[in-house]
């Protein structure tokens, strides 16, 4: 067969805006593709919401790529090996509580299952504000990556949604937006993002699915975005917390728009 160039970028040009223009309105919008972020995806895509997620890179998976110091292992704990078994992930005992997994095969393995049950993935995308209407955050408002960083003036475009994830980790991006522009309460002890602590695993493991949740009408956290807006540590190389906070954030919207 005689490949035709132009069939080829057509097919690019109109399967990404067929799939761009169904998602301009959806259930949730997740914000980060962190481990958090993808085990969100999967557990609301695999009950039938209709779910989109944007991150900035041209990856998924966050920090977990890379480990911890470069060495592409991580650990989970007994709690989180089972999100782990569940995507069939091979994980190792390393000592009794603890599990090693390669993390290449971890990220790879969630994009792809979350990819598989529905979830949509809409990479090198910024998120530079939030749409706000009378009940609280209806949406998301983006742009592409590039635009950011060539910081050229483009106007973005907005996509509705029934609920917003912040799962942006550290910088808890799509809060801050939110706090430095109206100004808004936020339900934590303070009214406001009270910034993530140093690492303490034990600690952080323990807080974050406490922290899982609404923030704003409208918009909740998970993952490290959620230790670092009510104030918990952060935990470092392990990967435990990430996930099941992914899965908790996802049980709330699931059992609220189910």
């Amino acid at each position: 067969m005689k490949l035709d160039d132009i069939i080829v970028s057509k097919g690019i040009v109109e399967g990404y805006m067929h799939d761009l223009i169904d998602y301009l309105e959806m259930d949730v919008a997740i914000g980060g593709g962190g481990p958090a972020g993808l085990t969100a995806g999967y557990y609301m895509a695999k009950a039938g919401l209709k779910v989109a997620l944007f991150e900035k890179k041209l990856s998924m998976g966050g920090g977990m790529w890379g480990g911890g110091l470069m060495f592409n292992k991580i650990v989970v704990q007994e709690e989180g090996k089972r999100i782990l078994d569940e995507m069939g992930i091979k994980c190792l005992e390393y000592q009794e509580g603890y599990y090693l997994a390669d993390s290449i095969e971890s990220v790879s393995t969630l994009c792809s299952k979350a990819c598989q049950v529905g979830l949509k993935v809409f990479n090198l995308m910024e998120i530079e504000d939030v749409m706000i209407r009378e009940k609280g955050v209806e949406g998301l408002v983006i742009n592409w990556s590039s635009v950011e960083i060539a910081g050229l003036h483009v106007d973005p475009i907005t996509v509705a949604a029934r609920a917003v994830v912040d799962a942006t980790g550290h910088p808890c991006e799509i809060v801050k937006v939110l706090e430095n522009k109206m100004e808004a309460k936020l339900k934590t002890k303070t009214g406001s993002i009270m910034g993530e602590k140093s690492m303490w695993a034990d600690v952080a493991e323990k807080k974050i699915m406490n922290n899982v949740g609404e923030v704003f009408p409208g918009l909740y956290v998970t993952g490290m975005a959620a230790n670092a807006v009510h104030g918990s540590p952060r935990m470092g190389p392990i990967f435990g917390g990430m996930l099941l906070s992914g899965e908790r954030v996802a049980q709330i919207l699931i059992k609220k728009f189910g």
